[in-house]
């Protein structure tokens, strides 16, 4: 049976802060669902009630534009361990690019990576808790390295043109494109 809270808990939290992968769903009317896995340790948790993860340049910006158009994310973690549970944030969030007044606050909670393009923040409007019973025992090995490599050998002035280009999604909803490189931690 599911359970719903209006914000995380101190075991959601804990839950959280144990997972290396989660997953993030968005839509807007008229577009795909749009449906992305995350890893990196990329996620925090700011406060009960918001909480922001770190975006890598990628195959596409679909999240920046549905959350534009419509602003509803979903946020899943699955304990692939015990014990068994599915944990669900619902929400609404926007993205915070390097060139905004909120950046330096958000990415100092973050290890920047080459190829950070956005932060998203999430307003966290409900939590959901449900059994995990049909969630597979895995185990984590480690990340894949393939993503921060292309980010760590790319020209700066390359990468700002090409994402500064990419202003909308694959269904055409506008993006705000970030106009600035990351280089961060290698």
């Amino acid at each position: 049976m599911a359970d719903f809270t209006d914000s995380l808990l101190d075991k959601h939290i804990e839950m959280i802060g144990k997972q290396p992968v989660f997953f993030v769903a968005t839509a807007a009317e008229g577009a795909r669902i749009n449906l992305s896995p995350k890893g990196y340790h990329a996620f925090r948790v700011l406060s009960p009630t918001r909480v922001a993860y770190l975006d890598l340049g990628g195959s596409g910006n679909e999240t920046n534009a549905h959350l534009a158009a419509d602003g509803r994310i979903t946020v899943m973690f699955c304990n692939f361990q015990q014990p068994a549970l599915i944990l669900r944030i619902y929400g609404r969030g926007r993205a915070v690019l390097p060139q905004d007044d909120e950046w330096s606050g958000l990415a100092a909670h973050f290890t920047l990576m080459p190829g950070t393009r956005q932060i998203f923040v999430i307003d966290v409007e409900s939590v959901q808790t449900s059994c995990g019973w049909g969630v597979p025992f895995m185990e984590f090995q480690d990340e894949r390295q393939t993503l921060k490599k292309a980010h760590a050998q790319a020209d700066p002035d390359e990468w700002a043109a090409k994402h500064s280009l990419r202003i909308s999604s694959i269904d055409g909803l506008p993006t705000r494109a970030t106009d600035r490189y990351i280089a961060g931690e290698t």
